[in-house]
């Protein structure tokens, strides 16, 4: 006699497509919410992410204390976006008032006065990092990726520099800086005069000036100059006022490789101000190559123009150029 065992059903398929159409709304409402809070999520980055990005503060980078000026620059920031989220700026999205350039000199205190006037999250800080979103300088944070700003917040901020150089002025949540929001922050030496009004651009004169300079060097290579290796035509010094127009005629009639710029403080060369390098260290000029570049002098003050490629302006190709 045989036996046969009858099936023995676990589910139904009705039960079972309940069963699937209760995870499809639980994805769908999930989705829902993570979208509506992208902005929150976005601004989010683990403490591994910071490491590999070099996130965090840091001081400035020069050692040491520094003199005073007594002078304080206050400036106003408003963080804001298109509707579409496709811009990020400071003040305005377009126009001479977007991500306004600051003009200040060693021992200067600028105080930023920040307010999130946009519809995301936001941080605010200042560094010396010419990609991503950090490492700020000390003491000059609002907010952070982890705790930004919400919509409507405020918050003030103080930078002191240290040291003569470049800075920027960013959003420290990770890509809205990528999508706009970073501002300069060009910085004298102490001695090279009165910073520009705060918060300000460089109003052009209309004036038009020109210089020609070319790199020479002695037969043992062991001196490097603009013009000429002695004598008063020998590194010529540059005088123009904020809001020129400079254009400068470079020429290498050497038998080495140089590059051009204007920076402040010979002993960094990779900081050019004002786009007006010619030629860089790892593009040089060839022996008889030259080059012209054109661009508006910043804040007044007291510059250097020299070769760019590493130890050269060390070598004797430093001129000044001062801008009244």
């Amino acid at each position: 006699m045989s036996h046969t065992e009858e099936p023995i059903y676990r589910t139904s398929p009705a039960r079972f497509g309940k069963l699937i159409a209760i995870l499809v709304g639980i994805m769908v409402v999930g989705g829902v919410i993570f979208f509506m809070n992208y902005d929150y999520w976005n601004s989010y980055l683990p403490t591994a992410g910071k490491i590999q990005e070099g996130l965090g503060s840091h001081a400035t980078t020069e050692a040491g204390s520094v003199q005073a000026t007594g002078k304080t620059i206050e400036v106003d920031l408003s963080f804001m976006e298109s509707p579409d989220f496709k811009v990020y700026a400071f003040n305005a999205l377009s126009g001479d008032t977007k991500n306004p350039e600051i003009h200040a000199n060693v021992g200067d205190k600028i105080e930023f006065h920040v307010k999130n006037a946009g519809k995301s999250f936001h941080a605010f800080a200042v560094t010396d990092s010419t990609t991503g979103p950090g490492p700020a300088i000390d003491g000059t944070t609002v907010g952070t990726a982890d705790n930004p700003m919400k919509p409507g917040a405020s918050g003030d901020a103080t930078f002191v520099p240290t040291k003569a150089g470049e800075y920027f002025y960013i959003c420290a949540v990770p890509g809205h800086r990528e999508l706009g929001m970073e501002g300069k922050i060009e910085v004298a030496p102490a001695s090279g005069g009165a910073a520009a009004p705060s918060g300000a651009t460089v109003t052009a004169t209309g004036n038009k000036v020109e210089f020609s300079v070319s790199f020479v060097m002695s037969d043992d290579f062991k001196t490097y100059a603009f013009n000429a290796l002695s004598g008063p035509n020998s590194n010529p010094a540059i005088t123009v006022k904020s809001g020129d127009t400079v254009t400068i005629h470079v020429k290498n009639t050497s038998k080495s490789f140089h590059a051009f710029g204007v920076v402040v403080d010979p002993d960094n060369p990779s900081d050019v101000l004002w786009n007006s390098a010619v030629g860089t260290p790892d593009n040089p000029l060839k022996p008889n190559g030259g080059g012209d570049v054109t661009f508006v002098a910043g804040a007044p003050g007291t510059y250097h123009y020299i070769c760019t490629v590493p130890g050269h302006a060390q070598l004797g190709m430093d001129g000044k150029f001062i801008v009244q």
